[in-house]
C-alpha cells in the first residue's frame, strides 16, 4: 500500500498529505505524520480538481451543448423525465463506511476482509474540529506505542549482545584455565620423574662408592697380607674405580640450576628447575607469576643468546644454564 493511501485512510485529506510526504522527501509515513501533527493549524490549499473525460460534472462551459445532449439522454433513460442523481462516494455494504476514492475502498477491503461495496450519493463529510483532534491523539498514542517498542526492541537487542559477549568471555577464560592445568599437569609430570631418575643416579653412585671402598680393602689386605672379609657388593677393578674417581674430579654432575628471571617492569623473579627441565618450563612459570599474556621472548646477556621456538624444546643443561643463569623477558618478534 502506498504511504499517501495509509495517510488518507488515518482521516488526513488528500492535499495535506501529499504535502506533507512531499516536505519529508517520501522517506515515509512515520516522518510524514510528524510533519502534520506538527503543521495541524497550518491551512494548505488543495489542488484543484483535474478534469477526466467523460464527467459531465467537471466539462468546461464551452461543452454546454453536449450537456444538453447528455442530460436528455440521461432524462430519456430514466423513463421518469427526472435527471439520475450523481454518485458522490463509495459505501461498504457492510459497515456503511464511506471513501471519496477507489484506492480508499481497496485499502478498506484488504484491511477488513469486505467484500461488498456499491456507490453512494452521500457525500463524504470533513472530520471536525473535535474529529481532527481525537485523531491526532490517536496518531500520537500510535507513533509513541511504535517508538516505545523500538526502543524496547533495541533496549533487549542490546541486552542479548552483551550476554553473548560475557558468555564468550567465560568461556575463553574456562579454556585458558584447563590449558594451565594441563600444562601444570606436565610440568609436575616432569618433575616428579626427573626426581626418580635423580634418585637412581644417586642410587648408583652410592653403590660405586661402596665398591671402590671394598676393591680398596681388598688391595691393602693382599698388600700387607692380612685377611678380610670378603666385600658384601661387586667390587669392580682398580683400574675402573680410579677412572670413575678422576673423572668425577674432573666435571662435577649438576642435577638442579637456579634461573634468576627480569621481567619487562623491573621485578626480578628466582626459581630453581632441573638440568633436564625444557625451556618451556621457564616460560609457562613465568606466565603464572607475572600474569602476562601476550607473547614475549627469552635471552641472555653473557654470553648473548635470543632463544628460539626450537630451544623451548630443548633441556637447560644443553642450553648452557647450567648451574644458574640469567634471562631476560623481551618482546616477542
Amino acid at each position: 500500500m502506498s504511504s499517501i493511501q495509509t495517510l488518507i485512510d488515518m482521516g488526513f485529506d488528500r492535499a495535506r498529505a501529499e504535502r506533507a510526504l512531499q516536505v519529508t522527501n517520501n522517506k515515509g509515513v512515520e516522518p510524514a505524520m510528524e510533519w502534520l501533527l506538527a503543521h495541524a493549524d497550518e491551512d494548505i490549499p488543495s489542488e484543484p480538481q483535474r478534469t477526466v473525460a467523460g464527467d459531465p460534472a467537471q466539462a468546461s462551459p464551452d461543452e454546454g451543448p453536449s450537456q444538453s445532449s447528455d442530460a436528455g439522454a440521461s432524462t430519456s433513460d430514466n423513463g421518469s423525465g427526472a435527471p439520475k442523481e450523481e454518485a458522490k462516494s463509495l459505501r461498504c455494504d457492510a459497515c456503511s463506511k464511506l471513501f471519496v476514492t477507489s484506492a480508499e475502498m481497496e485499502f478498506h477491503a484488504a484491511k477488513t476482509g469486505h467484500t461488498s461495496f456499491s456507490e453512494s450519493t452521500e457525500e463524504k463529510k470533513p472530520l471536525s474540529e473535535e474529529e481532527k483532534k481525537a485523531q491526532l491523539a490517536l496518531i500520537e498514542e500510535k507513533l509513541k506505542k511504535k517508538r516505545a517498542e523500538r526502543e524496547e526492541q533495541e533496549r533487549s537487542d542490546a541486552l542479548e549482545k552483551e550476554k553473548l559477549r560475557i558468555k564468550s568471555g567465560k568461556d575463553m577464560t574456562e579454556a585458558k584455565r584447563k590449558m594451565e592445568e594441563m600444562e601444570m599437569k606436565k610440568i609436575v609430570e616432569q618433575r616428579k620423574r626427573e626426581k626418580e631418575e635423580e634418585k637412581a643416579a644417586r642410587d648408583r653412585v652410592r653403590a660405586q662408592i661402596e665398591a671402590d671402598k671394598a676393591a680398596r680393602k681388598a688391595r691393602l689386605a693382599a698388600e700387607t697380607g692380612h685377611q678380610i672379609e670378603p666385600p658384601t657388593q661387586p667390587v669392580q677393578s682398580p683400574a675402573t674405580s680410579s677412572t670413575t674417581s678422576n673423572d668425577s674430579t674432573v666435571k662435577k654432575e649438576y642435577t638442579s640450576t637456579r634461573i634468576q628471571i627480569r621481567l619487562q617492569d623491573g621485578r626480578t623473579l628466582t626459581e630453581t628447575f632441573g638440568v633436564k627441565e625444557q625451556l618451556s618450563a621457564v616460560k609457562v612459570f613465568i606466565q603464572m607469576k607475572s600474569g602476562n599474556d601476550l607473547p614475549f621472548g627469552l635471552m641472555t646477556s653473557f654470553p648473548r643468546k635470543v632463544f628460539t621456538e626450537e630451544d623451548f624444546e630443548k633441556p637447560l643443561e644443553i642450553l648452557g644454564l647450567v648451574p644458574s643463569a640469567v634471562i631476560i623477558v623481551t618482546r616477542a618478534v
